[in-house]
């Protein structure tokens, strides 16, 4: 568990999704943005996005581009997100 809601986001959104498989970002800030999600959950976007980066450098998550694992200090484009599996 951590303190920080958006990594939190994160982490519960790939915990339900399952593991292999990954999320966009939009999906973790939606969840952030709480149920039914308002239009806040844009401003979710850029504090999921460095939740993601901090979660990578932890080793926790990996940050994909094109379906491969990125340096989360490249961070830019179109990614996704998924829990490190324990091969990686």
């Amino acid at each position: 568990m951590t303190a920080d809601p958006a990594e939190q986001a994160i982490l519960d959104t790939l915990a339900i999704r399952g593991p292999q498989k990954s999320i966009c970002p939009t999906e973790a800030a939606l969840a952030l943005a709480g149920n039914p999600p308002d239009e806040s959950w844009r401003r979710s976007l850029a504090p999921i996005k460095l939740a993601a980066q901090r979660l990578a450098r932890a080793g926790q998550i990996e940050i994909l581009r094109k379906g491969k694992p990125i340096d989360p200090e490249t961070l830019h484009g179109v990614i996704r997100l998924r829990l490190k599996s324990q091969e990686s």
